[in-house]
């Protein structure tokens, strides 16, 4: 086995439940070993969320918001310009915190799926992990990604649904899902 000279890019995928809360246990690994994490959150719009309230009591963690909720979903009324506009700011802030070199590990959480909801664009999401600075290690979830980011990535896993309980129409619930 060789050691690996770059960050590694990582995505976690897919339809089923586990994402996000799979790169916030590689955020808290990080941290637990004395690296600076950052967390980009590109649709969720608060730091109300459980993750939000603990995130903000860590040590070497800096936690960015910067969606304007959910699309489409949980009573959202924004335009979609609206959501596109803070994508694109979150892209932004994302790309030059990737470039900085400050952190060891950035988390871009739903990434993926501004991607797929036509937020960000795909070449837009390629240009900021091409250009991150070679210390640093990237998390991207939410929905599948295009082949050409698969291609890219060095790990890829899919979170597969079997069974969820919003398939019989309930909400998601505090301390569970957020």
């Amino acid at each position: 086995m060789k050691p690996l000279k770059r960050g590694e890019l990582i995505f976690y995928y897919g339809d089923g439940k586990g994402k996000s809360t799979a790169a916030f246990g590689a955020a808290i690994r990080a941290i637990g070993n004395g690296y600076n994490v950052l967390v980009v959150q590109f649709i969720k719009s608060n730091k109300a969320s459980g993750e939000g309230r603990f995130f903000s009591s860590l040590p070497n963690l800096q936690l960015y918001v910067g969606g304007s909720g959910f699309v489409g979903i949980m009573n959202d009324r924004k335009s979609i310009e609206e959501h596109r506009k803070a994508a694109k700011s979150t892209l932004e802030f994302a790309s030059n915190a990737l470039k900085s070199g400050k952190f060891f590990l950035v988390i871009l959480d739903e990434a993926n799926c501004a991607v797929k909801l036509g937020l960000i664009g795909i070449d837009e999401l390629i240009a900021a992990l091409d250009a991150r600075s070679t210390t640093t290690n990237v998390i991207v979830t939410g929905c599948g990604p295009e082949e050409k980011l698969i291609e890219k990535a060095d790990i890829v896993t899919e979170m597969k649904k079997v069974k969820h309980i919003y398939d019989q129409g309930y909400l998601a619930r505090l301390g569970i899902d957020f």
